[in-house]
């Protein structure tokens, strides 16, 4: 019984039309599932995915239309980050979104990894990281996580050049995505915040299996511990990251736009997920029944910090309702709602997706 990396990740928006166009046109995710929130028929539920929409590639949106700003805090996400081949990916992604008008920061150098960080129309952080070096840089396989690495002092806030690192782009325009630069490779990891490290090991380690894969601290505030838990090799995609946060002076977190409301992790059937329920009940924690959600069935409890983490199924997936080709054109409902999609469509927004191509127009923030 193991897990088997990230799943999806749920966030939340309020303007459907606006995050359609940024996920798909900017960043050039397909849009592969537009369906409703089943728990709340009125709204939309988004996927965003690769072409073949596998797990670990997911990124979700609930629509909570003109919902005010949440924030991050204690129990919730800090950001997600999507995988990138190689830096010089990184830097066209850069020079692409900065032409667009959207602040980047970085590219910063996390010793495991590369990475730039921007914000989405709601104020979500958004990553993008490369596949490598990797884990083992400064420890073997073997010994992944059983000792605390500290940055390395070139790496560290207040001692790296900032105005080198903005300054550092791809030195010509990039209008479109091309393949080198496509975001197919899924998530990288996503980063939560925590109130004890140790009791957040307790739960992700010791309880739900995963390998603690790094310790060491957060370069931009050296005085916190980020862990990293991930499969035996830490590999991209299946990568679970916890900041720590003294709860005296860092508020809880708020749900609103451009925060999480859920992050998924993937078990291998229904059978696993019963197990795994099991489990959870055994140890006391709260856990919803199993919930069918069409293309995967699903399980709900909490970390210790209560954000919500759920364990959802690899299938059946998305091709269940419609071809590979016409993923994502048209919204799909579950057989319990379809007697009611008259009532449903009326009260959404129409949405379309668009490409990855030359805006041609105003600047997307």
């Amino acid at each position: 019984m193991q897990l088997h990396g990230l799943h999806h990740i749920t966030l939340v928006t309020a303007d459907a039309r606006r995050n359609v166009d940024f996920y798909t046109r900017v960043l050039g995710l397909r849009l592969v599932k537009k369906t409703v929130n089943f728990d709340d028929p009125g709204s939309y539920h988004l996927y965003y995915g690769t072409e073949d929409a596998r797990p670990g590639s997911l990124v979700t949106f609930f629509e909570w239309p003109g919902a005010s700003p949440g924030r991050p805090g204690i129990g919730g996400t800090h950001h997600f980050a999507l995988t990138v081949a190689d830096r010089d990916a990184l830097l066209r992604w850069k020079r692409r979104l900065t032409d667009l008008g959207i602040a980047v920061r970085g590219p910063y150098d996390r010793t495991y990894f590369t990475s730039i960080y921007f914000r989405d129309p709601d104020g979500q952080v958004v990553e993008i990281a490369t596949k490598g070096p990797g884990f083992t840089v400064d420890e073997p396989l073997e010994a992944l996580g059983t000792t605390v690495q500290t940055p390395p002092a070139e790496h560290a806030k207040g001692t790296r050049d900032q105005a080198a690192i903005e300054a550092e782009t791809w030195p010509e325009p990039v209008p479109a995505i091309t393949d080198a630069m496509r975001l197919d490779a899924g998530m990288h990891h996503l980063s939560a915040i925590s109130a004890d490290i140790e009791r957040t090991h307790a739960f992700f380690g010791d309880l739900l299996g995963l390998r603690r894969v790094k310790m060491t601290s957060n370069y931009d505030d050296p005085g916190s511990a980020h862990w990293y838990w991930g499969d035996d090799q830490g590999r991209p995609g299946t990568l679970v990251t916890y900041f720590e946060r003294d709860p005296h002076t860092t508020r809880r977190a708020r749900l609103g736009a451009g925060q999480t409301h859920h992050f998924a992790l993937a078990v291998k059937d229904e059978a696993e997920q019963r197990a795994w329920r099991e489990r959870l009940v055994q140890a006391g924690l709260p856990v919803s029944p199993v919930m069918d959600r069409v293309y995967f069935k699903s399980i709900y409890t909490r970390d210790p910090d209560g954000h919500i983490v759920e364990l959802a199924t690899l299938g059946p997936g998305f091709l269940v309702d419609e071809d590979a080709d016409t993923l994502g054109t048209g919204l799909m409902l579950p057989p319990w709602l379809e007697p009611h999609r008259a009532d449903i469509e009326a009260r959404l927004t129409p949405v379309e997706a668009v490409s990855g191509q030359p805006p041609g127009g105003a600047a997307e923030r």
